[in-house]
């Protein structure tokens, strides 16, 4: 079986702009990780549908195939990234389904926010929010208007969400990693709450028992950075309040979000806690979801 580092980075295609927008980042992420690129469109007609890329092609909609989908995207990736190894093909199967499947050989998946039968009101399209929930490697949903630079140049900022799992955390060694190759630093962050306290309207140093609340999730962070590389500068915060505010507003101006999800052997529900799924629908920035077997 292949290492992670000879997997291909995986980025499901539709034609649509923030489709288009994920191969420019994918690009990027596939040059600072040494990995081929892999284009997927996943479809169950034999004709594309949308209008955009036709215009952009130069066919009437009637005329352009899948194929044509494809190596559209894989031309704009090799533009951008006249190095890299890409390779492109299509699958006549729902999209959910074959991103879940090429998860299983990928080193990481990229998806845009919204595909093309994506509606104006909803925060998250329902390939991507399924594909982040099932997939076997790590999922990078592209949120925010962000300029589809992977590594933005002077470095960055990755923000980590430290969960429960504080001890052996998938999200943070993906953190880990992520931070070193872009030369980013690393926002380790830990929410904490206290039950008895109705408000935080003033100092947690007012409370013992948020101190401790405090204390114990300072705990969590020194656990979980324990084996954190020495090159990777880290910034640690504690902050008080609910997980899924304090990550989304941890990641404003942040390159990279990172959360874990809890992956049950067996369960094939929904498999994507309230924090993931908040940031997947709120966050100004890319998530990246990491899959943490129970």
């Amino acid at each position: 079986m292949s290492t992670t580092e000879e997997r291909p980075l995986v980025v499901g295609v539709d034609g649509s702009e923030p489709s288009l927008r994920a191969v420019d980042w994918a690009a990027d992420e596939a040059v600072v990780r040494g990995v081929p690129l892999r284009l997927v469109y996943a479809c169950l007609w034999e004709r594309y549908e949308g209008a955009a890329l036709a215009h952009d092609l130069g066919k009437p909609a009637a005329r352009v195939l899948p194929q044509d989908v494809v190596g559209a995207a894989a031309a704009r990736a090799r533009a951008r990234q006249p190095g890299l190894k890409v390779s492109a093909d299509v699958v006549f199967e729902e999209p959910e389904y074959a991103l879940v499947h090429e998860a299983r050989q990928a080193s990481a998946l990229v998806v845009g926010s919204r595909g093309r039968s994506g509606l104006a009101e909803m925060l998250l399209g329902s390939v991507s929010l399924t594909v982040a929930a099932h997939a076997d490697c790590p999922v990078i949903v592209l949120r925010g208007n962000h300029d589809m630079r992977a590594t933005p140049p002077g470095g960055g900022r990755v923000v980590v969400g430290v969960g429960e799992d504080a001890k052996d955390s998938a999200a943070v060694r993906f953190a880990f990693e992520e931070a070193r190759r872009r030369g980013a630093v690393l926002e380790a962050v830990r929410a904490w709450r206290c039950p008895a306290r109705e408000t935080t309207d003033y100092p947690p140093a007012d409370d013992i028992a948020a101190r401790r609340h405090q204390e114990q999730a300072e705990e969590a962070l020194t656990q979980a950075l324990q084996d954190a590389p020495p090159e990777v500068e880290i910034k640690r915060r504690t902050v008080e309040g609910h997980p899924r505010r304090v990550l989304v507003e941890a990641a404003h101006g942040a390159d990279l979000l990172i959360v874990g999800a809890k992956r049950r052997n067996g369960h094939l529900g929904f498999q994507l806690g309230r924090v993931t799924h908040a940031a997947l629908h709120h966050s100004t920035c890319p998530v990246a979801v990491v899959p943490q077997q129970a």
